[in-house]
């Protein structure tokens, strides 16, 4: 299944912050994470994820910082900010909305599912 790329945008701002919530993270390491907890359904490019992280840092939503890795080469870890925990939580709520809202319809077309198919015209 191909998600649709506007829900893969409209998604990309608490998925993000929510990974940071848990832990600091490189853009790479990001990358895994978004597709693990996916199923690998999400299958993000860094050419999507880095303008997402760097309107996020121009927000004041993460800081950035530069690291030496193990390897020797650096990396850039980001962590969230007191005032992207909070656009998390509003994040969450309207997300949350979108998703009682989409239940309930899914719902409601369910009971129009169950119910026996038409008999064809003329029997």
């Amino acid at each position: 299944m191909e998600i649709n790329k506007d829900l893969i945008g409209a998604s990309s701002t608490p998925i993000v912050l929510a990974i940071l919530a848990n832990e600091d993270g490189y853009g790479y390491a990001i990358l895994k994470r978004v597709r693990a907890l996916s199923g690998g359904r999400l299958a993000w490019t860094d050419g999507m994820l880095y303008p997402v992280l760097h309107r996020l840092e121009r927000l004041g939503h993460i800081k950035a910082r530069w690291e030496v890795a193990e390897t020797g080469r650096r990396r850039k870890y980001y962590r969230i900010t007191p005032g992207g925990r909070d656009q998390l939580a509003e994040e969450r709520k309207q997300w949350q909305a979108v998703d009682a809202t989409l239940r309930g319809i899914w719902r409601s077309l369910d009971q129009f599912d169950d119910s026996p198919a038409p008999l064809p015209q003329g029997s």
